[in-house]
């Protein structure tokens, strides 16, 4: 009897774990971190990570992969619910992106009259850029800046002229951050992962924020439980369970309280 009851209850804790596939933001920024261990404490639930760029996120959901995603490109996620791989848009979060670089600024974007202006100067100045280049959420409005910068553009939205100063490369933010500081470079960044590595580890960050503010650069975050319409196999109740504790009281104030050096790094907006 004793021996059915351990097996029973080893069965009864699998069920209780979900995937997640997620912007490689929410945990290179520290906050799943902070956040798991409270949702697991509150309801028993495991969530097991996937970190990666948006699309690919989008993907595992579209593939049933993972039982809920959580990313930030916002018509991507709509389109996502529209196509029926995903039940509902839940409103999270938000920050912002932010142009780092060095700080001299170089190519003077720090006076630009908005950030489409800022992206046009870098390209002009020919100052090393980094892309991400991974079709991640932070890649997809790097290219709507491109595109409402003025500029010649490729039909994959870079620019045209990059040759020398364009660096695409394919890896998450982190990485970009990284490549981009050896380059003496910018790159475009979400706030909570930049304000991490600058201040978050053992190592020294030298590049600097030196373009910020303005609608173009928000950056708001949902989540999604993928539709078991779609795949019957996902566990469709714990992946809702677990969207809804983010969006109730207590999960936006467990997302509000997370800070590096008194910095809100998210700010709660369930809607």
């Amino acid at each position: 009897m004793l021996v059915c009851t351990v097996f029973a209850g080893q069965a009864f804790a699998s069920d209780k774990v979900i995937t997640m596939s997620t912007t490689t933001s929410t945990e290179a920024s520290g906050l799943l971190d902070h956040l798991l261990p409270e949702f697991k404490a509150d309801t028993g639930i495991t969530v097991r990570v996937m970190s990666k760029g948006t699309g690919a996120a989008l993907r595992d959901g579209m593939d049933g992969n993972a039982d809920v995603v959580m990313v930030h490109d916002v018509e991507r996620e709509n389109q996502f619910v529209e196509d029926g791989y995903g039940t509902r848009r839940y409103y999270v979060m938000y920050n912002d992106f932010i142009i780092v670089g060095p700080e001299e600024d170089p190519a003077g974007i720090g006076d630009a009259a908005d950030v489409a202006e800022a992206m046009r100067l870098i390209a002009e100045a020919g100052e090393p850029f980094v892309s991400r280049g991974d079709d991640s959420g932070t890649h997809g409005r790097e290219k709507q800046l491109w595109e409402e910068s003025g500029l010649e553009i490729t039909g994959s939205s870079e620019p045209a002229d990059g040759a020398g100063w364009y660096f695409s490369i394919g890896q998450g933010m982190g990485v970009a951050l990284l490549f981009a500081e050896e380059k003496n470079g910018y790159v475009l960044a979400d706030r909570g992962t930049y304000l991490q590595y600058k201040y978050g580890r053992d190592a020294e960050y030298d590049l600097e924020i030196v373009y910020e503010g303005g609608d173009m650069l928000e950056n708001p975050y949902g989540v999604i439980p993928v539709n078991p319409e779609k795949h019957p196999h996902v566990k469709y109740d714990l992946a809702k369970e677990f969207a809804e504790w983010l969006v109730s009281e207590r999960g936006q104030e467990v997302i509000g309280s997370y800070e590096l050096l008194g910095s809100q790094l998210f700010i709660p907006d369930a809607k």
